[in-house]
């Protein structure tokens, strides 16, 4: 009952600032961007307008309505192509390899920022390959999984030899809303802070789509490519910082995530 949808595209900063005043928030969480590595090559301004500007708007309204707690959505793709791995917090983010990751970066910088000049309490998540239900349809589990029930080939980049940081949906909200909740007070937390939400168990692709492959019953066609330009070898991530201050531990290993996914796809399409 307390619950309200309210349709605003956040580049339209008259609107957004309607919203804030009207509802005076206290805390604000923002999930909204125009997300994928490989999207970003075919519509780069997209990104710029959402991901930048609209950034802006919601960090330009956080001042003017002195909100108590804003949490952004960053991503495992600020760390390019950093070899070093796990990637922990402290890891260098100069260097992302998509327009995608530059986007999210230019985030944190902003958020660092008006933290710094406004004393504006902000967290940033950085997201590792999140999975699960009601996920976007471009992401590789819906793209394999309607693939396969379709006998369509599925393109595999790197010739499949890629391996990523599955996190299932579920250990990524729980950590959201723990995040949300928690106050200056609390022994590590800052006024502005970063950290990694990832399951720390990365997983190499083919495996992945082995997995989806048994739970559908049914092979998929493979169409080995090369490299995509955008894209990064690996991804691995250090939630150790999370887990100090939270408690965070994800509970959801890849073949259960998968199992789940695969019986909400079967109900949902």
């Amino acid at each position: 009952k307390k619950f309200e949808f309210v349709k605003i595209d956040i580049k339209n900063k008259n609107k957004l600032s309607e919203l804030f005043k009207l509802y005076n928030f206290d805390i604000v969480i923002n999930l909204a961007a125009q997300a994928g590595v490989r999207y970003s090559i075919e519509n780069p301004k997209k990104y710029i307008d959402t991901n930048i500007i609209g950034f802006f708007n919601i960090l330009e309204c956080c001042k003017n309505y002195s909100i108590k707690h804003l949490v952004f959505a960053s991503s495992s793709s600020v760390y390019g192509l950093n070899k070093l791995r796990p990637y922990k917090e402290e890891t260098n983010t100069d260097k992302p390899v998509s327009l995608y990751g530059a986007s999210k970066k230019t985030n944190e910088i902003l958020a660092h920022s008006y933290s710094k000049m406004y004393s504006l309490q902000i967290t940033g998540l950085r997201f590792f390959t999140v999975y699960g239900p009601w996920g976007r349809p471009d992401m590789a589990p819906f793209i394999f999984s309607k693939a396969i029930l379709n006998n369509q080939p599925i393109n595999l980049f790197n010739y499949g030899d890629m391996i990523r940081d599955f996190t299932y949906i579920d250990d990524i909200v729980e950590s959201l809303v723990k995040v949300t909740f928690i106050t200056e007070k609390e022994k590590n937390f800052k006024l502005f802070n970063i950290f990694n939400i990832g399951n720390s168990t990365p997983i190499r692709l083919l495996d992945f789509l082995a997995e989806l492959e048994l739970c559908f019953k049914k092979l998929a066609i493979k169409n080995y490519m090369p490299m995509q330009n955008g894209d990064v070898y690996a991804t691995e991530s250090d939630s150790s910082k999370l887990s100090d201050l939270i408690k965070y531990k994800p509970k959801t290993n890849f073949k259960t995530g998968i199992k789940k996914f695969v019986e909400w796809y079967l109900d949902y399409y």
